[in-house]
């Protein structure tokens, strides 16, 4: 097509106009390009099912920049009987490089399968304001990480707006949600077995001070106290915040406790008591064992080097897919997947 056939872009309002300019359609991408608005909508929507030429989608999504255009979201969904919105709650709590790292990958792996992503900040919302503020938005699928604890009356309302999908992550799984269950008891089996098999019989094991990681904590502690039971070994929780200070004063008063190993929660908190320890005057591995979790690269770099416990996540690509799967195939049976895995990696520092 030459380019004397072509359609102007919308005139420009005159310098100085307050009349906002013309907004773009779909008709002058068309145009502009050549095709029909039929074939835009199926370029700019990643219409699978209609074959197009890759030099005809070329045209359409140049036509569109050079345009500004972009589709327009709300009909779109109209079109489609449900949004393309996965509502991923921003957690309210610290979760750490691993999980961090392991929503970053689910959510390009949400958009590479052409869904918008959208998180929602919920702090200080209860379980049902959060739902009904989630619901607005008409989400076609809810992935909660667990922070705001749902119930089933929560997950019914969810799928009254339109909801497809909801997928709970956490350790227990939601009537009518698909669970995608963490048991963060077996990290803490993991690290109390570890440090039984290396001798030590008082393990203290650090509760986080910070509010909201109990959903971690709580079940690390259940899982070390269970293993240590077993073994005739004893479990002593030990709070402790996240701050140089915090550390401190428990490693002042670690002798007191008559405690010979510490399962520190996570990575994090282990390097900070492990440094506390040594500036208290207590040798690491020799007067108290200490193992983290999360297997973080700068715990190989410490000295003595950090024992973890390594968490299996699962891919981002294969929790997007779970997700797209349960959209496309909504269905009343719902699936419990156990998606996490933990295994003691021995190193120095026990």
């Amino acid at each position: 097509m030459s380019q004397s056939s072509k359609s102007p872009k919308p005139p420009t309002p005159a310098s100085g106009s307050t009349t906002p300019p013309p907004v773009p359609t779909s008709a002058d991408v068309a145009r502009l390009a050549g095709v029909s608005r039929a074939t835009v909508s199926y370029v700019l929507n990643n219409a699978e099912a209609v074959r197009i030429s890759e030099p005809t989608r070329r045209k359409v999504r140049e036509a569109a920049e050079e345009l500004g255009y972009v589709p327009h979201a709300a009909a779109r969904s109209l079109r489609a009987g449900h949004t393309r919105i996965v509502l991923l709650p921003t957690p309210n709590v610290p979760i750490g490089p691993l999980y961090s790292a392991f929503l970053n990958e689910l959510q390009w792996a949400l958009r590479r399968l052409d869904y918008t992503v959208v998180q929602y900040g919920s702090l200080g919302l209860s379980g049902d304001e959060a739902v009904r503020a989630w619901a607005e938005l008409r989400p076609v699928a809810v992935i909660s990480l667990g922070e705001i604890t749902l119930s089933a009356h929560n997950v019914a309302t969810l799928k009254r707006a339109g909801a497809r999908a909801v997928i709970t992550m956490g350790p227990v799984g939601v009537p009518g949600a698909h669970a995608l269950v963490m048991d963060q008891q077996e990290v803490g089996a993991r690290a109390a077995a570890h440090l039984v098999e290396r001798g030590r019989r008082r393990i203290g094991v650090v509760v986080p001070e910070e509010e909201g990681l109990e959903l971690f904590s709580a079940p690390r502690l259940a899982g070390a106290r269970a293993v240590a039971g077993a073994e005739g070994a004893r479990v002593e929780p030990v709070p402790m915040a996240y701050s140089e200070e915090s550390a401190a004063a428990l490693a002042a008063r670690w002798r007191g406790l008559g405690l010979d190993a510490a399962f520190a929660y996570n990575d994090e908190y282990a390097m900070l008591l492990m440094r506390a320890f040594q500036d208290e005057g207590l040798r690491v591995p020799e007067d108290v064992a200490v193992i983290g979790a999360d297997d973080l690269l700068i715990g190989r770099l410490l000295r003595p080097r950090l024992s973890t416990v390594r968490i299996e996540m699962p891919t981002g690509d294969h929790l997007a897919s779970l997700v797209d799967h349960a959209v496309r195939e909504p269905s009343e049976v719902t699936e419990r997947h156990d998606l996490m895995a933990a295994e003691a990696v021995r190193r120095e520092s026990t």
